[in-house]
Order: C-alpha cells, then structure tokens, then sequence
C-alpha cells in the first residue's frame, strides 16, 4: 500500500471513529500529519468512490453515507487481514482480471496482491471457455500467490479456493452450495460461481500462482445468457435475495488468507475433509473422458493429494485431469 492509500485509508477512519460527530479539518490535519488543504483533497477523493461527507464550517467533517460501489478505498475499509488484500488494484472495465494480475507481477506485485473489476470483456474460465461477467452483477477477481510449495501440488490451490468459496458462500447466504470437481460451485445443480488457476513456475520452484475467480451475484434470470438458464445462475436468482458484493469479497478474503495460512502450515488433509463435505455427486455415477478412453464409474471423493477417485472395473483409479459428465 503506498503512501497516499494509507491516508486515506486512515482518513476514513478517523471519520468512521467519530460515528456522526464532526471532527475538525485541523483535527484531521494534525492526526494524519498533512495540510488542511490536503485534507480537503482526500475529502474530494473520497466523494468520487461514493462516500457523501459532510463538511460545516467551524464544526468538520463527518460521513453521511458510505458507498455500494467497489473501490480499492471501499474494499480495504473494514478488511480484516493482516496481508491479504493490503494491494488491491480495481479496474472499471478490463478484459479480464487474471491479465491484469500477471501483468501486476512483472510490476513486482507483492504475495497477496487483489485484483477486482466491476466489468470483464473477456473473462475466462478453465479450457479458455468465456466467462459472462456483467457489470456490477458479481466478483470478478484474482489473487496474487507467491507459495512455497513444489510446482506438482499447486493444483491443490484450485481444490482449496474452492472450499474457500462454498464455506463462504454457505455462511453468507444460507445456501447449499457444492463443489463440482475441479473448479466450479454449484447450487441447485447450476454453476454460480467457476476458479481458474494459472501458475509461473521453474522445474523445482513456483515463481507466483494467480487463482482468478467469477461469482454471479445479483443478476437476475434475464441477465443470465439465454444459451445458459438451464446451466448457470445467480446468488440472487437462488435466494431471491440481492448481496453487499464489497461485503462478500471481505468476508472470502478473510476466510482465504486463514484457510491459506492453515494449508501452507498444515498441507491439504484438512482441505480434503472440507472439500469432500461440499463435495458435488459424491458416490453417484458419472462418465469419466480422459484423452484416450471414456467409461462409466462411481466418483468417491478425492484423494490426499486432491486428484479425483473413481472405479474403473471394479477397481479404485486416481485421475490427475479429466473431464467428468455428470449425467
């Protein structure tokens, strides 16, 4: 976070402290060690991220009303994390936010990095298959990872977003969601919510990971793509309710730098449980197609490393890629 951020970040807090009294620009000016004039400045900054402030001659400012549009201001206001998050980098309109992010690391973007959009042209999800993502209607984002973790284990990182994302979203909401292997949750049978993960790495070493995410939040049915209503929906369409969206990323990234933070100390057997108690059609009958074969089996969950189990003639196999039908 430079320097300007964490005024302003301090700014906003100063006049949240004072709940709807007035504190004085003198005041303002002295606690955060700049001019009256600047002050006045960030006051100016802050009404074009939304917030209503108020300012009295001879009496100060305080805040009206806080914003509902996403910002880096409106984002960190209220984050409680110690390192996820402390960068966020919004954009208005991007092609897509996992682009952004990689283009952030050759920046030097730091371990824990955000990248949020209100709008992305060409989102994508796994296989490079389009990902709608309206403005305004859902999470479009991405996270910068530096991991200390062997190449062949990133996968994982998928398989933990995931849980990420269904715990969350079940508190959140007081839905059911699933976790449909490997990337995407489901409620009521449709996708709401997809990860994709794309990793740098050398032979033996993971320069940085980008777990890019896309939520549907508050579209309604007609907002939905017609070619995808039978296959897609909506944290609104399903619970009829519409969602905070600055709240919700709050609380995912609250709930990912913990859920991480215990991986990368602990390994996956814990994600496993998680991952197998949200766990899509676990011991029904799917089509597995690898590259060169397609059957009929039971799916049992994953394993200790994250890879897919299934039966194949009567017997146990471990899947690392595969494309699951879920008939």
């Amino acid at each position: 976070m430079d320097k300007l951020e964490s005024t302003r970040n301090r700014l906003i807090e100063l006049l949240a402290n004072a709940k709807e009294q007035y504190i004085s620009g003198q005041n303002l000016s002295e606690k955060l060690n700049i001019s009256r004039s600047a002050v006045w400045k960030h006051m100016k900054e802050l009404e074009k991220d939304g917030y209503n402030i108020e300012g009295v001659s001879k009496k100060g400012y305080r805040i009206l009303e806080y914003p509902d549009k996403l910002s880096a201001n409106t984002l960190q206001w209220g984050l409680n994390t110690k390192w996820l998050g402390k960068t966020i980098i919004h954009k208005s309109v991007t092609p897509s936010t996992q682009q952004v992010a990689h283009q952030a690391v050759q920046e030097d973007a730091v371990h824990g990095t955000v990248i949020i959009a209100d709008e992305q042209t060409k989102g994508k999800g796994r296989m490079n298959r389009s990902w709608h993502s309206a403005k305004g209607k859902g999470i479009w984002m991405s996270i910068v990872l530096k991991p200390e973790i062997p190449p062949h284990l990133a996968p994982q990182l998928t398989l933990l977003s995931a849980t990420i994302l269904a715990e969350t979203l079940a508190e959140f909401t007081a839905l059911e969601p699933k976790i449909k292997w490997p990337n995407d949750i489901f409620i009521h049978n449709k996708k709401t919510a997809g990860i994709l993960t794309e990793m740098q790495a050398e032979q033996d070493q993971i320069q940085y990971v980008v777990i890019g995410m896309g939520i549907n939040v508050n579209q309604d049915v007609d907002e939905i793509p017609e070619d995808l209503r039978g296959k897609a929906t909506s944290l609104q369409i399903e619970s009829t309710n519409s969602w905070n969206i600055t709240e919700l990323i709050q609380h995912i990234l609250v709930k990912f730098e913990d859920a991480y933070s215990k991986y990368i100390e602990n390994g996956f057997s814990d994600v496993k449980v998680i991952w197998e108690r949200y766990g899509y059609k676990i011991g029904e009958i799917v089509t597995i197609k690898t590259m060169r074969e397609s059957w009929k089996g039971k799916f049992l969950g994953i394993a200790e490393d994250g890879a897919l189990l299934t039966t194949k003639d009567g017997e146990i196999k471990k899947l690392y890629s595969a494309e699951i039908e879920w008939n």
